[in-house]
């Protein structure tokens, strides 16, 4: 009985000492190229400390229009949802909801609006990019959303940019939960 532990015993040490040598053999592997200090953004004017675009005509007007429509979706556990197109327009969405793109020329790409039929300052955002369309896969990115400076208490502001952080506009969905 001795000896088949002691034959157990030699042939798990020599299994663990092969896999810690096999194992330490990728722990040990190092990136081909390392990646810059610094990384530079693109030049995107920033005109507000929040780094949201100002309050205009327009994004007051579409905030508006949106809102007052309905109070139900204000009931605890309701959802309200946005899905946009890369260009800002609404593709579809849980109702009484409009969406805009701010300026590319003023503002830099990737910066957008979307307003609910209700105050959403204080709920839960969720946002990521995807494509409004069935079996698209959507570009790579990444996606940031913030309550909606004053006196937009009703609207989202979302911001997208490529894979490298650059700005860039992308299709995006966007839940609000109550």
């Amino acid at each position: 009985m001795v000896n088949i532990l002691r034959r157990k015993a030699a042939v798990v040490t020599l299994a663990v000492a092969a896999l810690s040598l096999a194992g330490g053999g990728v722990a040990i592997a190092q990136p081909a190229a390392k990646a810059p200090v610094e990384v530079a953004q693109g030049p995107v004017r920033q005109p507000r400390p929040d780094g949201q675009p100002p309050v205009t005509g327009e994004s007051a007007r579409k905030a508006r229009a949106a809102a007052g429509v309905s109070t139900l979706a204000t009931a605890p556990g309701t959802v309200s949802f946005a899905v946009v197109r890369e260009d800002g327009t609404l593709a579809r969405s849980s109702g009484g909801v409009t969406s805009l793109r701010f300026s590319v020329a003023l503002y830099g790409p990737g910066q957008y609006q979307v307003s609910f039929p209700y105050n959403v300052s204080t709920k839960a955002f969720v946002a990521t990019i995807g494509d409004a369309g069935p079996g698209y896969v959507p570009p790579g990115g990444e996606i940031s959303v913030a309550p909606r400076t004053a006196p937009l208490t009703n609207s989202v502001f979302v911001q997208t940019r490529d894979s490298d952080g650059d700005p860039a506009n992308r299709p995006f969905h966007l839940v609000i939960a109550n």
